[in-house]
């Protein structure tokens, strides 16, 4: 609408509304919402009887629609003596009774405690921008002066931060009670609503001020109050509702299969979050059935960090299975409880249509669906802190294959597993022989194991993680396990512990292996031996350190070569395109001292996790120049891939004599994991050859 201000300065200034009233001429410009829309909270605040002081009344139609049904004691006053005027003349036959005065609502003539109530459409808003706030603060100061105790300011506003804040923090200040209300869009067209919601805050003046501040947040005009500490509380929940009602107006309007529309639902009391609904749109052209406008997928408990939930590329695939034209993937959080997929509909029901896509008919039946049918398993068994990476928790999770498994997560980043280990029975770790893959088969319903997770234990021989599968495949380029390396010792250096899982399979399935392990986060190491199983002993050891100052200690040092050093560190700096390792351990001068600590036949292996396509070939460049031989391996479903890094020269004529031996030295080494496990009832889960297929020279 070309009348809108440009700019919340304009609103502020009298030119501007003079101006602004002469061009709109007799119709009125409900800018907040009309009468129809604020009534019911205008009703539960002001009584009839209650003499109103209405500022900055403009040409609205309100005062005179509360006028005509009973509101009899209202006093409007504008800075603008255009509107004064006009509406002066509009009223004086239908309304004797209702009087419109041009004044500066900074300084009016009442008396102190004169009005029950003060009504204020917008005129905050437009005040605030100007001088600082100064005019406002004026302002409200004078609406003080004048409401008598038990009366209330009524604003109607959008709810600009800077403008709720200087309010609120004024009335605080004051010691009233504060409470704004979030209403509730009316069924409006489209392209006539406002993105952004209307809010009213009501601010009530007592006779003794308050000790502690009183702020509450309402959903709608009847919505039960939520009671908040401070105001930062308040001011995320304003933002809260805006978000999503922005985010209300974008999926009403149109359909994008790239975007990653995203929310997260809040329990009412608590705050903490509930569900995450990611909305994924099926691509232009897409075949699909008329009836297929709209669904809902609930994700299984603990399979929220699979790839297939996770990631923008499965979220797609996701949705082109399911068929719909908009589907919405939910994800629930820890630490909330839900009884059963009836409960959870029944819950998100009621906001399922605010998300549907342009043009669905509002009475068309919204499927729900979910794997088995069920809502999944999932168990916290330990919560802690570090200093280095902060809150953690350690979870039981029953997975889409119908296995136990246990899983370390960072909450700062809950949508990655730091560390996972699959669980068995103690008394009954499989015998099963080598070759292992996750079943990628919809699982059966999952409830809750019957057996106590106290009696369950870590199974050392699976590595759940596929790029530590392919860090192991890695030593046939040093011919582990062929009858020319039998009795040979293999010393490998590992930066970055995790669960443990990868060390503890080297160390009790690699034939002549002693592994050497640099964790920098000692509550990692607590939580490895404490939930992981973990046992260092004198073939694995485990240094509390920077890797790469040990690493540079190590080089200073001379005297210690390694067959393998291993990097599987993953960068806290999550502003960064790679994810894994943090940027200083893959600098020229590192790599040249890693390549020294190797032995002759040594090879360097890389977990690298690069979202930064330009980012991933400088870190190439800069690995290629020190590591003339480089072969890498995709992780299927996963932005991780493993580089295996060999520092003979003529690197690519080299590797590709390599690939073709490897085979066989891949037969050899998973004959010897199996040979070599330390007892009756473990056994290494891996496939070698498969591991090896796909390897590509860089």
């Amino acid at each position: 609408m070309s009348l809108l201000p440009r700019t919340a300065e304009e609103f502020s200034s009298a030119e501007y509304w003079e101006r602004f009233f002469k061009k709109r001429g007799e119709k009125a410009f409900e800018w907040y919402g009309d009468y129809n829309k604020l009534c019911g909270v205008l009703h539960k605040y002001i009584k009839v009887q209650d003499k109103v002081l209405v500022v900055g009344c403009g040409n609205s139609e309100l005062s005179e629609q509360m006028y005509d049904v009973g509101y009899k004691h209202l006093t409007n006053i504008d800075i603008s003596e255009t509107v004064v005027n006009h509406m002066n003349q509009r009223n004086a036959e239908r309304r004797p009774g209702l009087t419109f005065q041009q004044m500066d609502a900074t300084q009016t003539p009442y008396e102190e405690a004169s009005y029950q109530a003060a009504l204020d459409k917008g005129t905050l808003d437009a005040m605030a921008s100007e001088e600082e706030g100064a005019l406002a603060r004026n302002m409200l100061t004078e609406v003080a002066r004048v409401l008598s105790f038990g009366g209330r300011y009524v604003c109607v506003t959008l709810a600009q931060e800077s403008v709720i804040k200087l309010a609120v923090d004024r009335f605080v200040q004051l010691g009233w009670a504060v409470r704004l209300h979030c209403l509730q869009e009316e069924n409006r067209s489209v392209e006539d609503s406002f993105a952004l919601p209307v809010f009213v805050l009501v601010c009530t003046k007592f006779r003794q001020p308050m000790p502690m501040p009183i702020l509450e947040m309402c959903l709608g005009e009847d919505g039960a109050p939520t009671r908040l500490t401070q105001v930062s509380d308040l001011l995320s929940a304003v933002r809260e509702h805006q978000a999503y009602s922005v985010l209300k107006k974008r999926l009403r309007t149109s359909t994008d299969a790239s975007s990653n529309l995203s929310l997260t639902l809040s329990h009412t009391k608590t705050g903490l979050p509930r569900y995450t609904l990611t909305v994924q749109d099926c691509p232009p052209g897409a075949k699909v059935p008329r009836s297929n406008q709209f669904a809902i997928f609930i994700v299984p408990q603990g399979s929220e960090t699979a790839w297939l939930y996770s990631s923008s590329e499965g979220r797609r695939q996701l949705a082109a299975s399911a068929n719909f034209r908009r589907l919405v993937i939910v994800a629930m959080h820890r630490n909330q409880e839900y009884t059963d997929m009836q409960d959870v509909q029944s819950e998100l029901s009621p906001m399922v249509m605010d998300l549907a896509p342009p043009g669905m008919p509002a009475n068309q039946q919204v499927p729900f669906l979910s794997v088995g049918g069920d809502l999944g398993w999932r168990e916290e068994v330990s919560r802690g802190v570090s200093e280095l990476s902060g809150e953690y928790c350690v979870e039981n999770v029953k997975g889409e294959d119908g296995e136990l498994y246990r899983r370390l997560v960072f909450l700062s980043n809950a949508a990655l597993v730091q560390s996972e280990s699959r669980l068995v029975p103690s008394n009954t770790v499989s015998a099963a022989s080598g070759q292992k893959k996750k079943s990628k088969k919809k699982a059966k319903p999952t409830t809750a194991p019957s057996t106590s997770s106290t009696s369950l234990s870590v199974d050392s021989g699976f590595l759940c993680c596929a790029h530590h599968e392919v860090m192991v495949a890695g030593l046939t380029m040093l011919g582990v396990g062929t009858p020319q390396n039998k009795d040979v010792p293999v010393s490998v250096l590992l930066v970055g512990l995790g669960g443990g899982g990868l060390p503890q399979f080297l160390r009790d399935f690699v034939p002549n292996v002693t592994v050497e392990v640099v964790e920098l986060d000692p509550v990692v190491m607590q939580v490895a031996n404490e939930w992981f199983g973990f046992r260092p002993d004198d073939r694995l050891t485990v240094t509390l350190g920077d890797g790469l100052k040990h690493i540079c200690a190590l080089e200073k040092e001379g005297g210690r070569l390694f067959d393998v050093i291993m990097f599987d560190v993953d960068n806290k700096d999550s502003t960064v395109g790679m994810s894994c390792p943090p940027a200083a351990f893959v600098e020229t001068s590192i790599l040249q001292k890693v390549r020294s600590l190797l032995t002759p036949r040594g090879i360097f292996t890389l977990n690298l996790v690069c979202r930064d396509s330009v980012l991933r070939k400088s870190v190439l460049e800069r690995v290629s120049a020190v590591f003339p031989t480089i072969i890498s391996r995709k992780i299927e479903g996963e932005v991780n891939e493993v580089l295996l890094c060999s520092h003979g020269e003529n690197g690519t004529s080299k590797a590709a004599t390599i690939l073709p031996s490897l085979n066989q030295a891949g037969k050899s080494l998973q004959s010897a994991l199996y040979s070599n496990r330390t007892g009756p009832n473990s056994s290494p889960h891996i496939d070698i050859a498969e591991l090896l297929k796909d390897l590509k020279i860089e």
